[in-house]
């Protein structure tokens, strides 16, 4: 059965960011590249007093923003897309708990107005979940069930089965406990729906093979970053490339069986999937 089958079935999934070290030199993606998003005055959004002025499209999943959770989604249509969602046991309750105050205090003055983050509270929200949450994640604490190279390869096929088709992905990575993936929507397809098909699909076929149901197997919430230009989407890609070395899962972003950035063993070549990586010394 394949992801198509389950794209009405109910939502499912949350997240991480993008900020690391390391190198790895990433091509520009051949997909339409993110413009920079303006605000009401025309003033770029990486100015201080920024923020994306409401978009009148009644339907805020293709453009303009949205609240699902407490997290207020932004969209803009041809833009491009960080996005992370991890299992639903990946964070215990406490630590749960301590990082949703953390973001509040970030997105409070946002939630309180209804309106967009500006250029500065993203910044310091994607500073947040790369330090805090996604470290957390990476550490690999709860039942890592993508740990399994069955299920982690299931994920991986699912991530990539309507590539060329529905998006094109200049970046992704299955790590044990969540998945980080740069999207680019084509035409007549929105983030909601594709990602609504990933959880939906994977987490049906995840509980076919796990010996007991998890249920739900996604977080509901997802972490979603608008790319704003060529250098922001340089930083995702390269943080997606990264995070299994980082991570300390392998010694080199090339040798990750669950990347964009995998290179076989007897691959000579320094190029897959459209990501280049540096070759192991």
């Amino acid at each position: 059965m394949s992801p198509e089958s389950y794209s009405d079935q109910p939502n499912v999934a949350q997240a991480s960011s993008p900020a690391s070290s390391g190198t790895v030199p990433v091509p520009v993606p051949t997909v339409t590249p993110p413009q920079v998003i303006q605000s009401a005055d025309n003033a770029p959004l990486g100015s201080t007093a920024g923020t994306l002025a409401l978009n009148e499209n009644p339907n805020s999943l293709v453009a303009g923003f949205h609240f699902r959770g407490a997290l207020p989604h932004l969209k803009k249509e041809g833009g491009t897309y960080f996005v992370t969602f991890r299992q639903a046991n990946s964070l215990p309750k406490d630590v749960l708990l301590r990082f949703k105050q953390e973001r509040q205090a970030i997105l409070q003055h946002a939630t309180a107005a209804k309106r967009p983050l500006t250029w500065h509270e993203e910044q310091e929200l994607f500073r947040w979940y790369s330090n805090r949450v996604d470290k957390y994640l990476d550490a690999g604490h709860g039942a890592c069930y993508l740990s399994d190279s069955q299920l982690a390869d299931l994920v991986a096929d699912a991530i990539q089965f309507f590539q060329g088709e529905r998006y094109e992905l200049p970046a992704w990575v299955v790590m044990p406990n969540h998945i980080h993936a740069v999207v680019w929507p084509m035409p007549g397809f929105t983030l909601s729906d594709i990602l609504h098909s990933w959880k939906s699909f994977t987490s049906h076929e995840i509980n076919k093979i796990l010996p007991h149901k998890v249920v739900p197997f996604w977080q509901t919430e997802s972490y979603e970053h608008l790319v704003r230009d060529a250098e922001d989407l340089h930083r995702c890609c390269h943080y997606v490339l990264m995070n299994p070395a980082n991570a300390k899962l392998c010694a080199h972003p090339a040798d990750w069986k669950w990347s964009s950035g995998y290179t076989p063993k007897n691959d000579k070549s320094a190029t897959t999937n459209g990501s280049k990586v540096p070759r192991k010394s």
